[in-house]
Parts: structure tokens; C-alpha cells; sequence
């Protein structure tokens, strides 16, 4: 056990120590999300917006910019997990290969993944909801914590998924901000007023908008929608275990295959049977080596 734990704390600090590396990432944190979160607040409509909250099947009428305003820190709060955990795990790519070529448990590996996550999550949901309330008191900010802290950890699973398969860091950065910009951006009711429900329900981040626009404009709890939300992270998260495995796979095979070499050579560098007649054998009177009998010189003909 006590193996176990000082593998895991290990990969953990390391991973922790990647992702406090990442200076524009903290940067986004400190000074992106007030700015926008102000920005929106201050420059979208105030007129209300009237629309129907499927967490609480209320009909709500709340201000455009308020309203704006959660699914602002929704989007900064997805954008930045989701950069934050692609950039580690696409510059890690070659590292953890070798890791698992050493014989480090993939297990420990994910588990410090994941570890790095939640806590980055958290920080970031617990920031954004301390800006939203500076503007615009939440009713239920604590269920306002954890619908930012699901809808970042589901993000930070997909960064990870693209880390794990593509090829280039451009490719992921589109794919990251695009993922983003049509999830939050088809529930925002100024953007896309009445949009097709059926398929907003199958949006990531669905069960997050929902609970959160519920805890600033109600004040009634929404647990099967943030259970909903921490569902869509169970899934993102089981993909970003496959695609890990089938990163690290071909370095099992690698190792594998130096196994299978070693063995090979070693068995090839051990004296054949029959004792010292048998060894003496297998080299001529000039000393060469003859693993295959003596070497018997035919006259060249003129």
C-alpha cells in the first residue's frame, strides 16, 4: 500500500508542477475571467429575457446581461480546464511512454491526471462564482460552485481526449474553442432564442447551464441536473482513459519486444551443449567463430 500511495503522490506532484507551469493559463485565470465576466455585464442588454428553465419548469424573466454572465464564466471557466489539460497531456505524450516502459502503473498515471483536474476545477469554479457574486448575488451559490465545477472537470476530460489524439497543438486549440463556442453558445437565449430544446439536452454542458441559471434565478435545488453534468463527466472521462491506453499501448509492446530481444540474445550468448569438446569446436585454428561447424576451404581452380 504504502508503494502505491508514494507512486500516486509522485505522479501527482509532477503533474501539479506541469500544470503551474503553464503561466498563460494562471494568467487566464486571474485576469480573464473578472475582465470578461465584467465586460458582458456592463455591456450586454439589461432587458429582460424571458425563456423557460427546464431544471425548475419555471418561466423566468431575467436581465440579458445577467443571464449572459453565467453562460460567460461558463465558457471561461470550460475553455481554460480544457486548455489547461491539453497542453499537459500533448507535451507529456512521450514522457508518460517512457514512464510505462519503466513499469510506472498507468493507473497512478490517470489517477494524478485526474487529481490534477478536480483540484484545478475547483479553484477556477470557486474564483468565477466569487466574481459573479460581486455583480450579481447568486441565490444558491454553492450549487453555482458545482455546476462550474462540473462543466470544468467534463472540459478538462475532453482536453485531455485531444491531447491523447491529435497530432498538433493548432489542431487542438480549434478544436477546444470550437467544442466551447457551440456548446455555451447555441444555450444562450440572445444568441439562439428558441432554440431546439431536443437538441440542446444533448450538449455537454447542458445539465451545468441549467443548474446554474436555476441557482441564480431560484431558489429551487437542481440535483438531477448537476448529477447530469457529473455524468457527461464520468463519460469524458472513460474516453480519456481509453485514449490514454492506446497511447501508452505500443510502449507495452516495445517493452515487450526488448523482453523478447533479451532473451533472444542471451540465449544465443550461452555455450552450446557437449562441454569443452563441443565449444572447441565452434572456432578454427585462427581463433574466428564457427557457429556452424568448421569452415572447410575449397581450392579455387584456375
Amino acid at each position: 500500500m504504502k508503494r502505491h500511495l508514494a507512486l500516486y503522490a509522485t505522479a501527482t506532484r509532477y503533474d501539479l508542477a506541469e500544470n503551474t507551469r503553464n503561466t498563460f493559463a494562471m494568467l487566464l485565470v486571474v485576469a480573464f475571467v473578472p475582465t470578461w465576466i465584467t465586460l458582458i455585464y456592463l455591456n450586454i442588454t439589461h432587458k429582460a429575457v424571458p425563456l423557460h428553465l427546464d431544471a425548475t419548469g419555471e418561466w423566468i424573466a431575467p436581465a440579458g446581461n445577467r443571464f449572459s454572465q453565467i453562460t460567460g464564466a461558463l465558457n471561461a471557466v470550460t475553455l481554460i480546464t480544457g486548455f489547461m489539460m491539453f497542453a499537459a497531456t500533448f507535451k507529456s505524450g512521450g514522457f508518460d511512454r517512457r514512464l510505462v516502459m519503466a513499469g510506472y502503473p498507468r493507473a497512478h498515471l490517470v489517477l494524478a491526471k485526474t487529481t490534477s483536474l478536480a483540484l484545478a476545477s475547483a479553484a477556477v469554479a470557486v474564483y468565477a462564482t466569487a466574481v459573479i457574486s460581486v455583480t450579481s448575488p447568486p441565490e444558491q451559490p454553492f450549487q453555482l460552485a458545482a455546476a462550474l465545477f462540473g462543466a470544468a472537470l467534463t472540459y478538462g476530460a475532453i482536453g485531455v481526449i485531444y491531447g491523447s489524439l491529435l497530432r498538433r497543438e493548432v489542431e487542438g486549440m480549434f478544436a477546444m474553442i470550437m467544442t466551447g463556442v457551440v456548446d455555451v453558445g447555441l444555450q444562450n437565449p440572445l444568441a439562439s432564442p428558441g432554440g431546439a430544446r431536443s437538441l440542446m439536452r444533448l450538449l455537454p454542458s447542458y445539465g451545468a447551464v441549467q443548474s446554474s441559471t436555476a441557482s441564480c434565478f431560484s431558489t429551487q435545488a437542481t440535483p438531477g441536473y448537476l448529477a447530469l453534468q457529473f455524468l457527461w463527466f464520468a463519460a469524458a472521462a472513460l474516453v480519456s482513459l481509453l485514449t490514454f491506453r492506446h497511447r501508452t499501448r505500443s510502449a507495452h509492446r516495445a517493452d515487450r519486444s526488448l523482453n523478447w530481444a533479451a532473451r533472444a540474445a542471451g540465449d544465443a550468448a550461452r555455450p552450446p551443449a557437449g562441454g569443452r569438446e563441443g565449444a572447441k569446436a565452434t572456432f578454427d585454428s585462427r581463433g574466428r567463430s564457427e557457429p556452424h561447424g568448421p569452415i572447410v576451404e575449397t581450392p579455387v581452380k584456375s
